[in-house]
């Protein structure tokens, strides 16, 4: 890593990545660089042959860790499952389901916290804080008391129980706090600047995309460095979809990735709570603050994304789209998955299965396409939703 760039090309320069640094003066998210073409000099895909099976086997293109060794509980290179029974009853032969459950703390989430709270506590942070809708705050929990640093989670108040227990068990402060998670976002950003704590929220700091964008790493090498038509992705705050366009970006720099062919993305929203879907549809750059956000899917209760406008431009520049569902097709899309291949799905997850019958249905993917489904988290925190 050289320095840290402005994600909406303000003109700032570059930042010092050897100093705490969150937003940019200009108030958009800092995107960590580096020397990338020294890299594909030096760095093959064949020295990843032997490496642990974590994401921290791309540690060329992650924040440097002090001394050599990440805040890691084995996060990472999470199961491709090759949805063949799913894929029949859809009358497809190449879908196929990247699950996140299989991660520590039973979401994605601990992709971006590993490398967050690794970079916290080598820049000298104490104390980490974030607000959550639930599997960030046990993330950040999990790799706090990993890293010997003290968490504070600020949740809503009606979170499921099984996330703010999950916090305690990993010995952090949990704060409930009326309304939504960007209620939250604003108690946790002033308490942290009256106390001093290294905030850690999506997109406030820069280091949570380079966690989330080694799931695209992580599929080019599992799909034999080809990639798939399509990837669909269940988005709240959105810096999976941020960070993997990012590392499409820097596959192809490397030399390991052909130019010119991405994956098309798909963003997808819970009816509920569609920001995203609403600007795409209106062709707007950023999106408009969702007013009375609902939904079943803790991670969708989003209404308003600081990265929107990149969450809205890598849409855009993949010739993908977003679409919303509703939350009664989420959960029987859980039930799905969990009945055909095994998987234990969150609605986030079963969300994409919805997506994907919706855009097969609308002829916008192709029954031949090769499409990747994202399963975020695990059933495990939802299992009230399966109740006859």
């Amino acid at each position: 890593m050289t320095r840290l760039e402005c994600a909406a090309a303000c003109g700032a320069g570059a930042l010092d990545p050897e100093r705490p640094q969150h937003l940019c003066a200009c108030g958009s998210p800092l995107l960590a660089r580096y020397d990338l073409p020294a890299l594909a000099r030096t760095w093959s895909r064949d020295a990843l042959r032997d490496r642990p099976a974590t994401l921290w086997r791309y540690r060329e293109v992650l924040p440097a860790a002090a001394g050599g060794a990440p805040v890691s509980l084995g996060e990472g290179f999470t199961p491709l499952t090759h949805a063949t029974r799913l894929g029949a009853e859809l009358g497809m032969d190449r879908l196929y389901v990247k699950d996140e459950s299989a991660n520590p703390t039973n979401s994605f989430k601990a992709r971006g916290l590993s490398v967050a709270v690794t970079r916290a506590r080598d820049l000298g942070a104490r104390t980490l804080s974030v607000p959550s809708a639930g599997n960030a705050g046990n993330a950040l929990a999990a790799y706090a008391a990993q890293a010997g640093l003290a968490a504070r989670i600020f949740m809503p108040r009606d979170v499921k129980e099984p996330f703010i227990r999950e916090c305690e068990l990993y010995g952090a402060d949990v704060t409930l706090v009326d309304g939504l998670i960007t209620d939250a976002g604003r108690l946790a950003a002033t308490q942290a600047a009256e106390a001093g704590w290294y905030d850690v929220s999506t997109l406030k700091e820069p280091y949570r995309i380079e966690g989330k964008k080694t799931m695209a790493y992580e599929l080019a090498e599992q799909l034999d460095w080809e990639w798939p038509e399509w990837f669909i992705y269940p988005t709240g705050g959105g810096t999976g979809i941020v960070g993997m366009w990012k590392a499409f970006a820097e596959l192809e720099e490397l030399g390991w990735m052909p130019r010119g062919r991405r994956p098309h993305l798909v963003a997808v929203q819970a009816s509920g709570c569609a920001p995203i879907v609403r600007a795409f549809a209106a062709g707007a750059e950023r999106a408009v603050f969702w007013t009375g956000a609902q939904t079943v899917a803790d991670g969708l209760r989003v209404p308003a994304a600081i990265g929107d406008f990149l969450i809205l431009q890598a849409l855009r520049d993949s010739g993908g789209t977003a679409i919303a569902v509703d939350d009664d097709r989420m959960v029987a899309a859980m039930r799905e998955l969990g009945r055909c291949e095994g998987i234990s799905a969150a609605p986030e997850g079963g969300a994409t299965l919805c997506a994907l019958r919706t855009l097969l249905q609308q002829g916008v993917i192709d029954r031949a396409d090769r499409v990747v489904l994202f399963n975020t988290g695990g059933a495990l925190k939802y299992l009230e939703l399966l109740r006859p």
